[in-house]
């Protein structure tokens, strides 16, 4: 890029985040025709329909997980995504699994392959933590121990084997703090009748 035209399209693009979203190139006065002529230049990247990446961002593991929370803002990873990024289990999961309240909008998002859970709006908040999905880039996420339970309380959609995998490992790793955490999470989302036998099993 040498003419004036395109220096000032540099300084709109390198005032936006690492990755963004068409609307906030538009805000930035950026068009999609010019979007175009980036991704075409190798100056961006583009992760998923509408979202975009700065060519020059630091290199991240989690491309599909930042552009997946950037198409479903209202939208925390979940499921077999947090539990692998928690390392409670070993399996690479297939999509990114977020999860939605309830009784609200559910994204559809082709690619990256995506599977959306709903879950109840009165819990949907419980144990949401932010995770650096790449430098000064955070992403909400459930806890270890939300994670966990909620992999035990719907055994029949992770596995039986995966969620008791991830339940000794998590034990294992946090002792007897992690058994309170996960008790108090599970009686918060009415689990707890079905979560104590399991963790009485493995820490016998």
């Amino acid at each position: 890029m040498g003419t004036p035209a395109h220096s000032r399209l540099e300084g709109r693009l390198a005032a936006l985040p690492p990755t963004f979203t068409t609307t906030q190139a538009r805000q930035a006065a950026i068009s999609s025709r010019d979007l175009t002529a980036l991704t075409t230049s190798g100056d961006i990247e583009e992760l998923s329909r509408g979202v975009y990446r700065h060519a020059d961002a630091p290199a991240t593991a989690h491309l599909d997980l930042l552009a997946v929370c950037l198409r479903a803002p209202r939208a925390v990873v979940c499921g077999e995504s947090a539990l692998a990024i928690h390392e409670l289990i070993d399996d690479i999961p297939t999509s990114v699994h977020i999860a939605i309240p309830r009784g609200t909008h559910r994204p559809s998002i082709s690619y990256p392959p995506t599977t959306v859970t709903q879950y109840a709006a009165e819990t949907f908040s419980l144990a949401i933590e932010r995770f650096e999905a790449a430098p000064s880039e955070m992403i909400p996420m459930y806890s270890a121990a939300r994670s966990v339970v909620d992999a035990m309380r719907h055994r029949r959609r992770f596995g039986e084997t995966l969620a008791l995998a991830a339940l000794g490992r998590y034990l294992r790793r946090e002792g007897s703090n992690g058994v309170r955490d996960l008790q108090e999470i599970a009686r918060d989302l009415g689990a707890l009748s079905t979560i104590r036998p399991s963790i009485e099993a493995v820490l016998a």
